[in-house]
This record gives structure tokens, C-alpha cells and sequence, in this order.
């Protein structure tokens, strides 16, 4: 009797463990993407020209995966340009090779060849974005990553009716390579962009740009979640909705604290979650996008539009302008980045290092160094540390598991050679930098505190920095010298924002802090291209740890040869 009871408990308890597989395969899917790099003639603002594209798209396609994915990009390079792809915000654990920064952690895919990224997307969940690594072939190369959250972990903010990717970027009427090597030739910055764009179009404000307007539909009293990327290549830019709220409720692909507020401010490299609500008289309503700037510093300071129409309304009917902050608002820049904090929820912890292994200084500045070539005999340059970073001809991260002599140092300063007033008047004398490929040497799991600090070297200057392979924490900020004496005592280690790209405030500092984790290679530095390409980068060579799972993992067969 008891046996005939069980009995149909049998195949349940089956076809409960066959569920159980399946919805272990269906939280664990392999995602596979195709990029083809291919040039294509794109026109803007009444100027036709050829672009490097990924599958003739511009911007590029979207990746979408969710959180525990695999995925694949299998990337051909059919453009005259050496070409590498870094998705950036990707943790990539143990997987610097699939990072994608061009000498760094691979040697770049060459005209005719192909290379497969391989990586999973774990423990992160939000807006990330990938973009070409190598030269400033950026300004067209990139799109979104969008990664959901696992099969039934619900947004911890109100579920939207639909969400759109916002690529805030910029166009060159003239070819971008061909500036830059001129810009260099000269020992100067190249010729600054003739547009912004959203989406990768302009917007009315600009001629012949009708057509090339991005539109979105949305119908009354619906939410709508935007995922903001900055995909600029020089600019930090403020984005805002005429006559709508904006609640940011993510950054960087880390749950926040949701706030509410009239405008964003959005570094290059940074992405940001909004929530919208189509609570407003239906009409049409312009997105706009335009550069904070409070340096002595000439930018392209044009508007980039969008529009936002809701439904029924006729295409006649003119778009408001929202009220941007202005481009000098450095009140509004702090007050912002203030409010930014870390959900901190029992299910997104936020687990900021209370002890510091390993403290550590840099200073960010411009310097001028000797160029027997450029007409002046100067040129502008870079630094970390009073450090040019000069690029290697192999990846770092093989001579780093190669054990090859010679490609790099690791007696990068943990902090600057010579203390002095850094944000004091502007310095305008022994400009010189000093040469070298140096890195940071780091213990596997041990806890760092990094200070940036900005200088008034030649200017001072916000810097979107960006680190590879890790997301750290902004414990604190200010403006003017840290001081080491008084300032931790301000430190957020409650709740602080967590990030991969953090500006530092014009003529102030920025601390963070990470625990390291990722044995590896892994690179730093400015997301402004001009300064990348002046050489305001580093690396650290995160050490292996003792466990089988904390060293680097084997480079893959298809790894492009150097």
C-alpha cells in the first residue's frame, strides 16, 4: 500500500529535477553575436563619409544578455585599421583576455582576421557598453550592453511599461584618424567635434538633421526606464527631458538609491538609469544633451536634441527645450555626484572595504615634453604621477603570464615623486614628464585606497577615470587638495556610489576603494581620448592568488599574434 502511495511521486520527482535542469539551462544561456567590421558611408550634418561600423550599424548593435550568461562575440575585422573591442564594465574574472584594450590585454585583430570573445556576465545586472579599444576609432565603434537580471528577480524599483537605450556620442565632419595624426604631427589637440549626438543622430538643432532626429513614442502616465551611456569621446555631458523629472535609480550597472532630479550629469564611460513618467500634457518634448565644461578650456559646446512625442501627437507641433544647466555650473556638477549613492539593499549589499592594505596618491596632470618634429619643438602631454605611459608592443597581460622580460616595469610611485601645491595657481614652468611603461604591482584579495588628485599643471580639469576589471567604491571627494589628516573622516563607508568611471572634479580629488580580487592585468586611465592618447593611463598587475580559481585562466587558441 505505502509503495502504490509513493508510487506517483516517482516520475513528479523526476520531471521536478528535469524543470530544475531546464531552468538551470535557461538562467545559463550561451549567447552568440556576429560583429562584422565593416566600412560604411554614413552622411551627417551635410557631410557624406566612410566610417568603421559593426555590421554597417551606427551606433553599433545591442548585446543583450542576462545576469550568468555566456557569451560569444566572434569580431572580423574587414576595416584597414587594426581593430580590438573592450566591454567595458565587464568584470571579466580571471579573463583579461576577453577585456579587449589593444596592447594591454591583447595584441589587436589585424585587417582580414577574427577573434572570439569569450566571458561571463557574472554577479552584474544593469546598462554597460562596449566600444572599440584601440586608436580613437571609438568615435563610431560602440553600442549597449544590456544585461537583465536573473529570471525572476524583479527591477527594486517600479517595473516600466518599456525601456530605450539613450548613446549620447559625438560626430567629426572630417575623418577622425586623419585629425588626430595631424593633431599630432602639430604636438596639439586635434580639431574638437562638429556635433554631439543621441543615438547617433543629432538632432534638428543642426543642418540637414531633420531626418537624422532620434524619436521616441510614449503614452500618458506610463513609466519608462532610459539607459543613459556616454559614449563621448572628450566631452562630460548634462541630459535632461523638458518639463519631466528624471529618477536615477542606477549607475555604472549598480543599483542606487533612486533621487530625483532635472537633469543628469554623465562622464564619458559612465552609463545611468533613469525612470520617466509621461505625467505632462501631451506634446512633444526635446531631449537634449550638451558639455559641462568649468575649465579654461575650449569644447564643442553645441546641443544635441532628441525628442520625446507622445502618442497622437502630430510631427508639426514644435518641441520644448528643457532648461540644461549651465555649461560652467560646477555647483550643479558637486551637488549631483553627491546625491549618488548605493542602494545598500539585504540583496545588493554594498561591501566597502573597511581596512586599507594599501594606499595609494596619483595626480593627474598635462605637461609639455620635447618634440624635435612638431613645428614648436613641444608637444602637449599627460601624466600620472609626473608618468607618460608609453604603450608596449605585446600585451601586458602576456608578458605578464609569460614571464616575458623587458615589456614592462612594475615600479609605478605609489605616490608622486614630488609633493607640491597641486591645485594652486596655474604652473606653467618644468612642464616636463617622465617616459616609461610602469605598473602597479598589487597583492591578490588585498584591500586599496586610491587617491586621484587633479593639478593645475598648464589647466585644471574634471577626468573621467576608468578602471578595467573591477568596480571600486567613491568613498569621498572634494575640491582642492586632499588632506590626508582631515578628509578621511568625511569618507562614505556606509553607502557610497559604485562605479568603473568616476570624475574627478575640476582643481579637486577623488578617493576609492576596491578590494583586489581579479588576478590580472588590468588597465587605467582617463576616458577623455585626448588624454588616453597623451598618455594619462596606467596598469596594475594584480598578483595570482593561492586558491585553483584565483589565478589568471589559460589565453585562449584564437588570441590575435602580436
Amino acid at each position: 500500500m505505502e509503495n502504490r502511495q509513493n508510487f506517483p511521486f516517482v516520475p513528479f520527482f523526476y520531471f521536478f529535477c528535469l524543470l530544475g535542469f531546464v531552468f538551470i539551462q535557461a538562467e545559463a544561456a550561451v549567447k552568440k553575436y556576429q560583429f562584422d567590421i565593416q566600412v560604411r558611408n554614413v552622411s551627417r550634418l551635410c557631410h557624406a563619409k566612410p566610417i568603421v561600423t559593426v555590421n554597417g550599424m551606427f551606433p553599433g548593435p545591442t548585446i543583450y544578455v542576462r545576469e550568468g550568461d555566456r557569451v560569444l562575440v566572434n569580431v572580423t575585422n574587414s576595416a584597414q585599421y587594426n581593430m580590438s573591442i573592450h566591454w567595458h564594465g565587464l568584470k571579466q574574472y580571471r579573463n583579461g583576455w576577453a577585456d579587449g584594450p589593444a596592447y594591454i590585454t591583447q595584441c589587436p585583430i589585424k585587417t582580414g582576421n577574427s577573434y572570439v570573445y569569450d566571458f561571463n556576465v557574472t554577479g552584474q545586472r544593469g546598462t554597460l557598453w562596449w566600444h572599440a579599444h584601440i586608436f580613437w576609432l571609438r568615435a563610431t565603434v560602440y553600442g549597449a550592453i544590456v544585461i537583465m537580471p536573473k529570471q525572476g528577480t524583479p527591477f527594486p524599483f517600479p517595473q516600466p511599461e518599456r525601456e530605450e537605450n539613450i548613446l549620447l556620442g559625438e560626430w567629426w565632419n572630417k575623418d577622425v584618424e586623419a585629425l588626430v595624426k595631424q593633431g599630432n604631427k602639430l604636438g596639439l589637440p586635434p580639431n574638437m567635434s562638429d556635433a554631439h549626438t543621441i543615438n547617433g543622430k543629432p538632432g534638428p538643432l543642426f543642418p540637414c538633421s531633420d531626418k537624422h532626429t532620434f524619436a521616441m513614442e510614449v503614452e500618458q502616465r506610463k513609466t519608462y526606464l532610459l539607459r543613459i551611456i556616454n559614449a563621448a569621446l572628450n566631452d562630460e555631458l548634462f541630459f535632461a527631458i523638458a518639463g519631466h523629472n528624471l529618477t536615477v535609480v542606477e549607475v555604472d550597472a549598480v543599483y542606487t538609491k533612486p533621487f530625483t532630479t532635472q537633469a543628469i550629469l554623465i562622464a564619458p564611460g559612465q552609463t545611468t538609469n533613469i525612470l520617466v513618467q509621461a505625467s505632462q500634457v501631451p506634446s512633444r518634448y526635446f531631449m537634449a544633451a550638451r558639455p559641462f565644461m568649468d575649465a579654461p578650456l575650449s569644447i564643442d559646446n553645441k546641443t544635441a536634441t532628441a525628442i520625446l512625442q507622445y502618442k497622437g501627437i502630430p510631427n508639426t507641433v514644435l518641441p520644448i527645450l528643457p532648461q540644461l544647466p549651465a555649461p560652467n555650473d560646477t555647483n550643479f556638477a558637486l551637488s549631483y555626484n553627491a546625491k549618488l549613492r548605493s542602494l545598500n539593499s539585504p540583496q545588493f549589499p554594498a561591501n566597502v572595504p573597511l581596512k586599507v592594505d594599501r594606499h595609494l596618491f596619483y595626480t593627474i596632470g598635462l605637461g609639455i615634453n620635447p618634440c624635435p618634429t612638431c613645428p614648436n619643438g613641444t608637444q602637449l602631454t599627460a601624466s600620472l604621477n609626473n608618468i607618460t605611459f608609453v604603450m608596449p608592443q605585446i600585451g601586458l597581460l602576456q608578458a605578464h603570464y609569460f614571464n616575458i622580460k623587458g615589456v614592462f616595469r612594475t615600479d609605478f610611485p605609489d605616490r608622486p615623486p614630488t609633493p607640491f601645491n597641486y591645485t594652486g595657481a596655474p604652473l606653467t614652468a618644468n612642464l616636463g614628464t617622465k617616459l616609461g611603461t610602469r605598473l602597479s604591482k598589487v597583492a591578490f584579495n588585498s584591500t586599496v585606497e586610491l587617491v586621484l588628485q587633479d593639478t593645475n599643471l598648464l589647466s585644471v580639469e574634471s577626468h573621467p577615470i576608468h578602471l578595467h576589471g573591477y568596480n571600486f567604491f567613491v568613498v569621498g571627494t572634494g575640491v582642492g587638495n586632499f588632506d590626508p589628516s582631515k578628509d578621511p573622516a568625511k569618507f562614505n563607508l556606509v553607502d557610497p556610489p559604485e562605479r568603473n568611471t568616476v570624475g574627478v572634479p575640476t582643481g579637486g580629488w577623488t578617493a576609492i576603494r576596491f578590494r583586489a580580487d581579479n588576478p590580472g592585468v588590468w588597465f587605467m586611465h582617463c576616458h577623455l581620448e585626448l588624454h588616453i592618447s597623451w598618455g594619462l593611463k596606467t596598469a596594475f598587475v594584480v598578483e595570482n592568488g593561492k586558491g585553483p580559481d584565483q589565478s589568471v585562466l589559460p589565453p585562449p587558441k584564437d588570441l590575435p599574434p602580436c
